[in-house]
This record gives C-alpha cells, structure tokens and sequence, in this order.
C-alpha cells in the first residue's frame, strides 16, 4: 500500500527535521528522490524548509538551557572549546546563521546560537532564510539534471 500524500510530506518534514539537529543525518537524499518520484517541488520545499528550521530550533533551545550544566562531565563541550567557539560567535555575529545548512558545523552553530542568546526571532528567520536556500538550491540542481 502506498503512502498518502500527507504521510509522503510528514516524512520529509521528519527527515528534514532530524538531519538539523545534531543527529547525523541527512535529507537531501530523500528530498531529491521524492522529486524524482513526480511529488510537488514546491511542497517538498515548504516541508523539507519547515522541518530542518524547526530541527534547528531544538538545537537552539537545547544550546540556550544546557549551558546550565556546562560543568559536567557529559557536557558535549570542553571549556577551552566552548570559550574559542563564542569568540568566534562574536566575531562573526548572528548572521552567521545564515549558513547553518552548511554539513560540517551549520548544527553545532544553532547550538552555540543558542548559547550566546541569541533573540530568537533573529535567530529562527535567519535560520529559516538559510535553510530554504538550501533546499532551494537541491530543487535547482535536479531540475537542471532532469
């Protein structure tokens, strides 16, 4: 039995969701088949977007509140670490944010986002803008390979 369509766009709004926050993973795969399967561009975008911003999101809420705990062992950052990575943060600043969809660091960034509070109004449109270009960019690349 096939899927609906609603299960078909819940699924990538998963997959998208879970390759943002810091669980490897990656969407990109399933998004560019589901293309390739004849389903809406324009609503596989919309989905893919919404679930990797929200993915972020959590990485934000979890880098705001477990700062807390940064004392203990199973904190996942050293301080040595933690210090040179806010410098880096302050210099480069919240627009920054814009390349969270990057593979290597874009979620580690959402999650120091969240640690030098960033608004976060600023920090989700930001994301969001990012993230959409991504997807954007994926929806571009198969359409010229198609």
């Amino acid at each position: 039995m096939e899927p609906g369509l609603f299960e078909v766009y819940l699924g990538m709004f998963a997959s998208a969701f879970l390759a943002a926050t810091l669980v490897p993973a990656y969407s990109e795969l399933l998004f560019a088949g589901l293309l390739t399967a004849g389903y809406d561009p324009f609503a596989l975008w919309v989905w893919a977007s919404a679930g990797n911003t929200l993915g972020s999101a959590v990485n934000w809420f979890l880098g705001r509140y477990l700062l807390h705990f940064q004392d203990r062992r199973w904190f996942p950052f050293r301080t040595g670490t933690l210090a040179r990575a806010q410098r880096w943060f302050q210099r480069y600043g919240v627009y920054s944010l814009l390349m969270a969809w990057l593979p290597l660091g874009g979620d580690a960034l959402t999650f120091l986002a969240g640690m030098m509070r960033v608004r976060f109004a600023v920090f989700l449109a930001l994301t969001a803008i990012g993230k959409a270009s991504r997807y954007a960019l994926v929806l571009y690349m198969w359409q010229l390979l198609d």
